[in-house]
């Protein structure tokens, strides 16, 4: 009975993995930025996982939710993902139901609750001022809340039609300025040493995209990390199950 409750348990996670790959490949074809962008943030939040002494399978599962975590802008208007200009309170508003979007798309699949919390909550705020909930502190997922610090590095330290790249020491400033506001400041605290001890932590653009899709397939869980990985640092041990929501 236990082996095959193990192989139906085996057979789920591969099926998981199978749609939530399919659906990073329907990103690529809808919009390439969002997919490397969606690739380099899967780097990031598997290293800080890692740091923060997550196993490597569960960091892995992040990586995986962090491939899908912008599905639901596949459904938002092109002139509204490539405006230059600041968006209107409208266009903000459709913009921001993006997370509830990717979340029913997954939960219409049947994937673990684990990927439909991590895509939904990853705008929650650690003061309670994020979206679409208006979650705070330690009721924002922990997989949410790595992920939120992961994908923000990315857009600052990214071209973006509105914007220019912010150099590694300023988008760790703009991090450091929303601890305790936007982001778990224990959290970003990690990530940031993360910053400080490898000086080739930032991914260069183009550089993961290929490795990374390909490593997510693997069913060994491995996964690239662009030349090295993090290993877990016992300071920051922060456990995937700490928050309810998770």
């Amino acid at each position: 009975m236990v082996a095959v409750k193990h192989l139906s348990y085996v057979e789920s996670e591969k099926e998981t993995r199978k749609v939530l790959l399919a659906f990073a490949k329907s990103i690529q074809e809808r919009d390439i930025v969002t997919y490397e962008h969606s690739h380099r943030v899967a780097v990031y939040a598997q290293r800080l996982a890692r740091h923060l002494g997550w196993p490597r399978r569960d960091a892995h599962d992040l990586a995986l939710a962090a491939l899908v975590h912008d599905l639901g802008k596949t459904w938002i208007a092109n002139d509204i993902l490539n405006k230059s200009a600041a968006l209107s309170a409208e266009e903000r508003r459709k913009m921001q139901r993006h997370p509830v979007i990717g979340a029913r798309i997954l939960i219409g699949c049947d994937v673990s609750s684990f990927y439909v919390e991590t895509v939904l909550y990853h705008h929650e705020a650690w003061n309670g001022q994020g979206y679409p909930v208006g979650l705070k502190g330690e009721d924002i997922p922990v997989s949410a809340r790595i992920l939120a610090i992961a994908d923000v590095y990315d857009v600052l330290t990214s071209q973006r039609p509105y914007k220019a790249p912010l150099t590694v020491a300023e988008a760790r400033e703009r991090l450091r300025e929303g601890s305790g506001i936007n982001f778990d400041p224990r959290i970003l605290q990690a990530f940031l040493h993360l910053l400080d001890i490898n000086p080739n932590f930032t991914l260069a653009h183009h550089q993961c995209a290929a490795s990374l899709f390909e490593a997510c397939t693997s069913a060994l869980y491995t996964m690239s990390t662009a030349g090295f990985e993090v290993y877990p640092s016992k300071s920051h041990s922060i456990g995937r199950h700490k928050s309810a929501h998770v």
